[in-house]
């Protein structure tokens, strides 16, 4: 209950400031690269070494892969049949293809299932969602836009991401089978217990309702395909095809379910993709998944016992 408190206070805290002057306008910037460069390495680090290798971890890691790849397959076709344009198209895809499964997840996760979900989502967040955003992300931004970048920057970039590091080094350590010290190790759990409050926080310091009226029918398309369809074929193929119905599943789905990712957004923003489209996927598209993240974890609490 205690983590449920916590996940509306701090996001009213961060809507709450929004009105403040004091804080600066880059602060939801700020609080974003202490989660990218500091927290959530740290949390890489802490739980990836614990981590035992399997075939199992596959299906997680999967599911970012697989939410990218429907994303670009229905948005790409859609987009041919109905001569929209590349910036639309790209902006869809980026922004419902890829979930916040970190700064939205995290928190969710931790207040449904405890500790025990994060051993899973941190599977499917680092080389699920950040690796996707990382790789192909940048690749599509590239590509649905006008913006031109040769094959070493697009490499730089996937290579200087620091939870992409985090996530090689903690990898690294899964297969040698060996772990940080223990007080080193604590004090990484200890960084990474700080995403949760942060994470919030800057996401409802950012959450803007624009009411661009020609972009609604293109995010309810979006919103749909992220927040409905997604973790409805997941679900499918988790449950119906594999028979899964532990634990790791029913992160997936949940997972799945997450609302548009905000570094997702900010990259076709900053690719010029429809930047009032990218906002309001964000504005609107979390606290709408509050609603039916709650119906979807009824759902698969119901179904998979």
């Amino acid at each position: 209950m205690s983590s449920i408190i916590l996940l509306f206070l701090c996001l009213f805290i961060g809507i709450g400031i929004q009105k403040i002057k004091s804080f600066p306008k880059n602060t939801a910037l700020v609080l974003n690269q202490y989660i990218l460069f500091v927290a959530l390495p740290a949390m890489a680090l802490h739980y990836l070494p614990k981590i035992s290798l399997s075939w199992d971890l596959l299906l997680p890691a999967s599911v970012a892969w697989i939410a990218f790849g429907l994303s670009f397959l229905i948005f790409s076709t859609l987009g041919k049949i109905y001569g929209w344009s590349k910036k639309l198209i790209g902006c869809l895809i980026l922004t419902a293809g890829l979930g916040n499964t970190s700064f939205v997840g995290i928190p969710i996760i931790q207040a449904l299932y405890g500790d025990e979900g994060l051993n899973t989502l941190i599977i499917v967040d680092l080389p699920g969602t950040f690796v996707v955003l990382s790789t192909v992300g940048v690749l599509v931004a590239t590509m649905y836009s006008n913006q031109k970048n040769n094959d070493q920057s697009i490499i730089k970039k996937m290579l200087t991401f620091p939870p992409l590091l985090a996530f090689l080094v903690g990898l690294g350590m899964v297969l040698l089978k060996i772990d940080f010290p223990e007080a080193l190790s604590t004090t990484f759990k200890q960084l990474s217990a700080t995403i949760s409050p942060i994470a919030l926080i800057s996401v409802g310091y950012q959450l803007k309702f624009k009411t661009y009226g020609k972009h609604f029918r293109y995010l309810f398309l979006g919103l749909f395909f992220q927040l409905i369809l997604l973790p409805a074929i997941i679900l499918c193929f988790f449950y119906f095809v594999l028979g899964k119905t532990d634990l790791a599943t029913k992160v997936c789905i949940i997972e799945a379910a997450m609302a548009p990712m905000i570094t997702g957004a900010i990259l076709a923003s900053n690719y010029g993709m429809k930047p009032e489209l990218s906002n309001m996927m964000v504005g609107y598209g979390i606290p709408i998944s509050f609603i039916t993240i709650a119906g979807w974890y009824f759902l698969v609490e119901g179904l998979l016992v």
